[in-house]
């Protein structure tokens, strides 16, 4: 297996758990936080999303798909477009509200254009420096490594949220 065939295999493990966090859930479940205060899982499946899109679009020189096919507007939220979720409080978590299938559909268009992009990749490509600001500075594979990471820790619990609500 070649490392981008490897990591494309990791990004389509994401894919999968946001596809079952979100199967059959309704715009009110989705936005039902376990305790109050805490994460709901249209929050953890748009800002995992969000994150995934903003660290590869800049990676690979792209516009982010929030933007570049027009899912900012149909999301409608009250932030920002360059917004990740990074850092938000429980009163701007509440405020992402979703249905599955917009939801779905952007974490889709997402994973399309990072398994694309992975396609391109080389091994030697992995090295490359791409944030000079950390010590020791974070190359490609590593920033990759890190997308997947976070991304299949807010999936797994966008997951046990889901099942909390006893669906």
């Amino acid at each position: 297996m070649r490392t981008d065939e490897l990591l494309a295999a990791a990004f389509d493990n994401i894919e999968g758990a946001v596809a079952r966090a979100l199967d059959g859930l309704t715009a009110d479940q989705l936005a039902t936080a376990p305790p109050s205060g805490t994460n709901t899982i249209a929050w953890l499946v748009w800002h995992l999303t969000r994150v995934q899109d903003d660290h590869v679009s800049e990676v690979a020189g792209n516009e982010q798909v929030y933007t570049a096919q027009g899912f900012a507007p149909r999301f409608g939220l009250p932030f920002d477009d360059a917004e990740t979720g990074y850092g938000m409080d429980a009163e701007d978590v509440g405020k992402v509200r979703a249905d599955a299938e917009l939801l779905l559909a952007y974490h889709s268009a997402v994973h399309e254009a990072t398994a694309a992009y992975l396609a391109t990749l080389s091994d030697d490509d992995l090295d490359r420096v791409v944030d000079e600001d950390w010590d020791p500075p974070v190359t490609l594979g590593v920033r990759l490594v890190s997308v997947v990471t976070d991304d299949l820790q807010h999936a797994g619990q966008a997951a046990y949220v889901r099942g909390l609500l006893s669906v």
